[in-house]
């Protein structure tokens, strides 16, 4: 199972402290929709994983997050690529809930009706929560350097990631191409 986090990963991030409240604001990162249709191509079971706390922070709506997924999910099998499973936490860090990144309960619940081979599975983020919460759940974990994080500071972090890439269609490459499957 390949799990991604979405906003800097899968679209340009929108920066921090801001949301991509609409379609209109979402733009995909090159080559995120080809990556994707290689990965389903491969037999790979595809999860989105977002924390998207502009929910529970009352910037947008969970109607404008489903109609922003939706028009997501379409434009990925536009191309052939297929998402199985999205799951966002809408909730604040200050909530304390159980599926905020980097707890894993968010990879536990898109993976639930599946069965996953955790070892052999891959979490794909740009953040260190994202490393952090794929390590929780067993993953393997992918840092692409795509949204939020420079690879300068990947040094300090407690948990490394596994592997490191420019961004997802560096990943799916690696994961594909390179033995890490």
């Amino acid at each position: 199972m390949i799990f991604l986090d979405r906003d800097g990963v899968i679209n340009r991030s929108p920066g921090e402290g801001m949301y991509v409240t609409s379609r209109w604001q979402f733009r995909f990162l090159p080559n995120a929709k080809r990556a994707i249709r290689a990965l389903s191509d491969a037999g790979f079971i595809i999860a989105v994983v977002s924390n998207q706390s502009g929910v529970g922070r009352g910037v947008m709506t969970r109607a404008a997050l489903t109609e922003l997924t939706d028009w997501m999910l379409e434009e990925i099998r536009g191309v052939g690529g297929q998402v199985s499973a999205v799951r966002y936490c809408v909730h604040r860090d200050e909530d304390r809930c159980a599926c905020r990144k980097p707890k894993a309960g968010l990879l536990r619940a898109a993976s639930r009706g599946f069965s996953v081979d955790w070892a052999r599975s891959f979490l794909i983020g740009d953040a260190q929560i994202d490393v952090e919460a794929g390590h929780r759940a067993g993953c393997r974990t992918v840092l692409v350097l795509s949204g939020k994080t420079q690879a300068a500071e990947v040094g300090v972090w407690r948990r490394s990631p596994d592997l490191i890439a420019k961004d997802l269609w560096d990943a799916t490459r690696m994961i594909l191409h390179e033995g890490h499957r």
